[in-house]
């Protein structure tokens, strides 16, 4: 039966409670050792919240303000209603129409983006182990109260301050709260009240990481009531830039200034000519609006959006929806062993002895050796399959019941002792220390290992096994053992483990080869185990590196090292991240999949961290990609999204600085050469939105092969080659029309507007067809249905708005058959032309870089950021 309901929790903080009993802090906390029930808990939830830090609600509203933040087109808008005012009312409400369709059009497209994005975050889960109604279960973070008793295990993230209750030699690694590397030992003990509110060794915090070891605690503070959480409020939400944004920003900003200067020069110009005031100001302000690149940001949108959501039905989850065009770029792929070519189902195969012959003692001492329960919970995956053999249990099942629970004391085991140790009694001897680790670590801590265990060890790594050593030393008067007790250890023998090779493994990785993806193996196992399981998989290698050797290599000589090496192999946490960001250095945008304790720091220094679901807590929240299921196949599909993606995007962009901008620098130049304005600003504004609507069809294309084939990056510098050499060309084509329609035609005003709105608008958007492949289109390359059909549609909307009731009101007349026949002919042409020029630009202009190095985005700001997305939720609502 359980005692009484405790009393209602009072006031009390981390620090108070550090130098308090036990027993005082759960009174004051109104709990026990064995937690809270689950009503109460209910309850504490509803009274004091979730355990989040923050809690962001994006309403519609929000994103509608985002799309209203262009002065362009409140200067538009007021320069519209001062025309309306001056007698045009009709021409300000067509202005004012035309810029709510933009507007629309925009919101409706980072509304949708925002909801895709909320989406997946509620995807990704954090749970940690409570003690609830006297039982541990898993409860999500967000759903922890003040009173909670927590369990603390390697790799976990700390779910809020907690006063410790137990603690089984646990370290915490604080850094990110205090900067400091090295770990922190922590005590259920109470200590003295320090000057430092983070220097707590009988708590733990919120967002630190458990390094070593085990605990319980009881919660003390939640949210941003935590050290952590004030922290990462202070930080805001700004996210560093990417490589993908930092393109955008510097090709808007391009257009931008070649906006403004186009602008002011018109209008300086138009005034001097003595045309009205009000007219010059909006046809200047019409011009300036079909320059800048409105649509760029809602086609980036859209098309993250959709690529999250087709990944998401793949089951890969991403953070941010620009990592899935960071992931596009990569070239080389460091992956783990275990899991990822490997099935990760590791199976108990035999315990033999320094001869290799079969030894039931040695699986003894394995047993007893071990930081799983006998019913196969905790520990690591070797410890949970060791247990889970039916070898085992019919071997425990044999020993009496002191046997079965004899263990003193347990020294954890970590990566870079790569050993773990226990200290066990014996009926009428000391105590006995056991070993078990690495073969390489424990065989040179060993006095008298056989010369033919070496042979033996050597033989099961050329089949490929996992192994594990293990050896012996009694101990008296030793019960908690430390590191320096493992040494003058007597050999016993090996545990060997069986994980077969995933059948798909060796498909995908030729699948992301020939995506120009290189994929090389970083594992804390045997090197010729891990070449062994590439050789099968059909994986060249050209040379194992251990870690010993890589101690031995300054920067340079592992950046030359690199190319050449496939496996990297028996690496520490600090070696896998020193590679990582090496291969950095030599031009290579670098991605790692990881999924445990030791992986976090090398996810943190790739250009693209990826774990998966069922890894460490730590790992998760270092990586920008989850997979929710461990398949190398998975990524080569994110990497196909990416690249489809950017692909895209430079579609819209080498639209709009070739067709779209002569264009507008046309009607720049004929303002200069006509009497009257060539295109009313309603007009302009009209065919920029039909042009964009058009445009909306790009994030659906096809993309070509070739292009799949490589990673690409931002090259302004080949952006303003392509303006240099398209938009003059379309300019060039609308001076002809202009002399067509003049002299041949003898159009006069409204006829002139509404020749060139239709013939721009033809051009503009069937220029797309060419432009959106450096193949021949059609015939080599298909674009996508919709990409046919939109932009066809925009065009014969623009042919036809002469002929409805709606001319009038625009400013537009019916045109003669004539035109039209000259308007196919000339449109055959130049796009006959402008197929010519992207050839002859393509052979001198052929250049694709490669992604630059930069500095990462990894650092103190950003690791908090990633620690703290499992205390944040978005909700995104159309209610204010």
């Amino acid at each position: 039966m359980r005692p009484a309901p405790p009393a209602p929790p009072q006031s009390t903080t981390l620090v108070a409670s550090a130098e308090q009993p036990i027993d005082a802090v759960l009174e004051s906390l109104g709990t026990t050792a064995t937690g809270l029930t689950t009503a109460e808990a209910s309850a504490r939830l509803t009274q004091g919240g979730p355990n989040l830090i923050a809690h962001r609600t994006i309403t519609a509203m929000d994103v509608l303000v985002v799309q209203l933040r262009n002065p362009l087109l409140w200067l538009l808008l007021g320069a519209a209603a001062i025309s309306g005012a001056t007698g045009d009312p009709a021409g300000a409400c067509i202005i004012a129409a035309i810029v709510a369709l933009s507007v629309g059009l925009g919101f409706v497209n980072e509304f949708r983006s925002a909801r895709a994005l909320a989406a997946l975050h509620g995807d990704i889960h954090y749970s940690t182990v409570v003690w609830r109604d006297g039982e541990p279960v898993d409860v999500d973070v967000t759903e922890l109260v003040r009173g909670d008793v927590v369990e603390l295990s390697v790799g976990g993230v700390v779910p809020a301050d907690v006063r410790l209750l137990a603690t089984a030699a646990l370290r915490c690694d604080e850094a990110v709260l205090t900067g400091e590397s090295a770990s922190s030992g922590k005590t259920s003990d109470p200590v003295p009240r320090s000057d430092s509110a983070v220097d707590l060794p009988s708590c733990a915090f919120m967002g630190t990481i458990v390094h070593q070891g085990s605990g319980r605690g009881v919660v003390v503070a939640t949210g941003p009531a935590t050290a952590f959480g004030a922290i990462s409020v202070g930080l805001g939400e700004r996210q560093t830039e990417t490589a993908f944004q930092a393109g955008l920003r510097e090709f808007s900003k391009m257009l931008v200034k070649v906006a403004a200067g186009l602008t002011v020069g018109i209008l300086l110009v138009n005034l001097a000519l003595q045309r009205p005031l009000i007219d010059a100001v909006l046809f200047s302000l019409a011009i300036a609006i079909g320059i800048t690149p409105q649509l760029l940001p809602a086609i980036v949108s859209l098309s993250l959006s959709t690529g999250s959501r087709g990944l998401a039905k793949k089951r890969v989850l991403v953070k941010r929806l620009v990592t899935i065009e960071d992931l596009g770029n990569i070239d080389l792929l460091f992956c783990d062993k275990t899991g990822t070519l490997t099935e990760g189902a590791v199976t108990f195969d035999a315990a033999v002895d320094s001869a290799g012959q079969s030894d039931s003692r040695v699986l003894l001492l394995g047993l007893l050796c071990n930081e799983a329960t006998p019913e196969a919970r905790g520990g690591n995956a070797l410890d949970r399959a060791l247990w889970a053999a039916p070898e085992s249990s019919a071997l425990w099942a044999t020993q009496d019941e002191g046997t079965q629970d004899r263990q003193l004391g347990l020294l954890p085991f970590d990566h870079d002792r790569q050993l773990v140790s226990v200290v066990v009694t014996q009926s009428g001897d000391a105590p006995l220390l056991i070993t078990k680790g690495a073969p390489e670590a424990l065989l040179a801590r060993c006095i008298d290992v056989p010369e033919q265990s070496q042979t033996v060890l050597a033989d099961l790594f050329a089949k490929g096994a996992r192994v594990v050593a293990i050896a012996t030393r009694p101990a008296p008067g030793l019960t908690t053992p430390a590191a320096t007790d493992e040494r003058d250890l007597h050999f016993r023998g090996f545990l060997t483990f069986a994980d077969r090779p995933k059948a798909d493994a060796g498909s995908s990785i030729r699948t992301l080869n020939g995506l120009g993806i290189q994929v090389k193996v970083i594992t804390g196992d045997n090197g010729a185990v891990a070449a062994k399981v590439c050789r099968d998989l059909g994986m060249p290698v050209d040379r194992v590196v251990l870690g010993s050797e890589l101690a031995a290599l300054d920067d340079a000589a592992l950046a030359a090292a690199l190319p050449t090496t496939t496996v990297f192999a028996r690496v520490t946490p600090d070696q896998k991240a020193r590679i990582v960001r090496c291969a950095r250095t030599l031009h290579t945008d670098v991605a790692f999949l990881g999924d445990g304790v030791n992986d976090a720091v090398a996810l943190h220094a790739a250009d693209v961290g990826i774990s998966v679901e069922s890894a460490a807590d730590v790992a998760k929240d270092a990586a920008d990609i989850v997979l929710l299921d461990k398949d190398l196949g998975v990524i080569a599909d994110g990497v196909m999204e990416g690249r489809r993606i950017f692909a895209n995007t430079m579609k819209y962009v080498l639209m709009a600085t070739s067709s779209n901008f002569g264009n507008m620098f046309s009607a720049a130049g004929a303002s200069l050469l006509l009497t009257f304005l060539p295109m009313l600003p309603s007009q302009i504004l009209l065919n920029n939105l039909l042009y964009d609507v058009g445009q909306l069809a790009i994030p659906t294309d096809n993309v070509d092969d070739e292009v799949l084939a490589r990673p690409s990056a931002w090259d302004l510098t080949f952006v303003k080659r392509f303006m240099a050499t398209f938009g003059p060309l379309s300019s060039v084509f609308d001076f002809v029309l202009f002399f067509v329609m003049l002299e041949v035609l003898s159009a006069g005003q409204t006829e002139f507007r509404t020749g060139w709105f239709v013939e721009s608008l033809a051009t503009q958007t069937l220029v797309v067809f060419v432009i959106r492949t450096r193949r021949v289109p059609f015939t080599s390359s298909r674009p996508s249905r919709t990409m046919i059909v939109l932009p066809l549609t925009c065009a014969l909307i623009g042919a036809v708005l002469p002929l409805t009731p709606l001319a009038e009101l625009l400013g537009f007349t019916a045109l003669p058959l004539s035109f039209f026949a000259m308007l196919v002919a000339m449109t055959v042409i130049y796009l006959a032309l402008v197929e010519a020029a992207k050839a002859r630009f393509y052979a001198v202009h052929d250049h694709r870089p490669p992604a630059s190095p930069r500095s990462h985005r990894a650092g103190h700001h950003r690791h908090v950021r990633h620690r703290a997305a499992r205390f944040h939720r978005t909700t995104v609502t159309a209610r204010r």
